[in-house]
């Protein structure tokens, strides 16, 4: 009997875990990719690496999630929650833009591709999680990439245009 209602409870969340397979990247959708190896970010669009930015990331590798993700928020000036510091305030870690992806099943609103009031720590293992930009390279990405867009993470010796190709957003 418990074997039975252990495979009927298997079964039952089977279609759960299929419908949260993230979707597939499709070539020429914008794209970013974030490599932690070398702590830099890709911008893919039509078919091509537009450009490529440099990033701060986890302290540690566990820290930012490796993966593929959706971009499910955006927001100008975004308020930090942990310190109750709102947006636009120099003290803000955020800076002026908030990018944020469902790592981890997560909304969007605690892991994000965002500014910071902290330019020196751009290119090093400094955040709790998140990925730290310039303010100028954060602005321009904010405007470049729609809620939806798939955000790749991951710690690879490859270029981007083959990451990109292996992922679909490169014919």
């Amino acid at each position: 009997m418990k074997w039975i209602l252990s495979l009927l409870l298997m079964l039952s969340l089977w279609p759960l875990q299929v419908q949260a397979q993230p979707q597939s990247v499709k070539p020429g959708d914008p794209f970013i990719i974030i490599n932690k190896a070398n702590n830099k970010l890709a911008f893919i669009d039509d078919n091509e690496v537009k450009e490529i930015l440099p990033v701060g990331t986890g302290k540690s590798q566990e820290l930012t999630p490796e993966g593929i993700f959706t971009v499910k928020v955006k927001a100008v000036n975004p308020y930090y929650r942990k310190k109750n510091i709102p947006g636009g305030d120099p003290r803000n870690p955020l800076g002026s833009r908030w990018i944020g992806f469902d790592a981890r099943n997560t909304d969007g609103r605690i892991y994000g591709i965002h500014g910071t009031n902290q330019p020196s720590s751009i290119g090093e293992y400094i955040s709790n999680g998140c990925v730290r930009m310039h303010k100028s390279d954060v602005e321009r990405l904010y405007e470049k990439v729609p809620i939806g867009t798939k955000v790749l993470i991951t710690l690879s010796n490859e270029d981007f245009k083959t990451l990109a190709k292996k992922n679909g957003a490169i014919k």
